[in-house]
């Protein structure tokens, strides 16, 4: 870990790092634990969760633009945490914390229901191989805990760049209970049709202006591969 990372750690990690308990010494959270954001931020305020913040980019970005807002941040990368505080640090922002944890296990019991006013999660992992498809984060269950966590009116916005992975979040968000898709059957992309079975179906949004690019977004971009942005808002039932 780089020299900076270390200080920053030694310095705001305290302020910024949260101390879950933990599974023995992996990246699972003892399924005990329970997290009161009020506690957590000392405040009442509207809180984003970003699953996998990776080195911080967006939820710092996010944290100096809406400071009358609370970010939690859930990385299980290790200097992706470290570089998240060796920039909010510096500046002083007090509505970020940080969990380094395995959010898929850890997301489904450790925050209230409805107690999120956005989820983020922006470009994960792919898994490009068909026999590793099933280790993708957005699955049924996963759309469900993040149902459960979502205030009525909440959003989940989703980015990827693998266009295949992202016709399968769309699919997913859109069949799971408790949401709506305002973007449905509209922004068709014109590769979409070489990807998804039902063709150019579209129900992607507009490029969420608060996602500020990232190293992955600038390296697919490289690579010629477009972003897909997914939005979807909780509805005040599951129906």
């Amino acid at each position: 870990m780089p020299e900076r990372h270390v200080r920053a750690l030694a310095e705001h990690g305290p302020r910024y790092l949260l101390d879950v308990p933990m599974e023995g010494a992996g990246t699972m959270v003892d399924p005990g634990y329970r997290l009161d954001p009020v506690v957590a931020f000392g405040r009442n305020a509207p809180l984003v969760v970003e699953i996998g913040s990776g080195g911080g980019d967006c939820v710092v970005h996010a944290a100096q633009e809406h400071p009358d807002w609370d970010f939690l941040a859930i990385e299980v990368w290790g200097p992706g945490v470290a570089h998240t505080i060796a920039k909010a640090g510096p500046l002083g922002l007090s509505n970020i914390r940080l969990i380094q944890a395995d959010a898929a296990q850890a997301l489904d019991f450790i925050l209230p229901p409805a107690s999120a006013h956005e989820v983020w999660t922006f470009f994960p992992d792919p898994w490009p191989k068909l026999k590793h498809h099933k280790r993708r984060l957005v699955q049924p269950a996963f759309a469900a805990t993040v149902a459960r966590l979502l205030e009525a009116g909440g959003a989940w916005r989703i980015a990827t760049d693998w266009a295949d992975y992202a016709w399968h979040i769309r699919t997913i968000v859109e069949q799971a209970p408790g949401f709506t898709n305002p973007y449905a059957g509209r922004a068709a992309h014109p590769g979409d049709a070489a990807h998804d079975p039902e063709g150019r179906r579209g129900g992607f949004a507009p490029r969420f202006d608060g996602r500020v690019p990232t190293r992955f977004e600038r390296k697919g971009e490289r690579n010629g591969r477009p972003v897909w942005d997914v939005l979807v808002t909780r509805n005040s039932t599951d129906g």
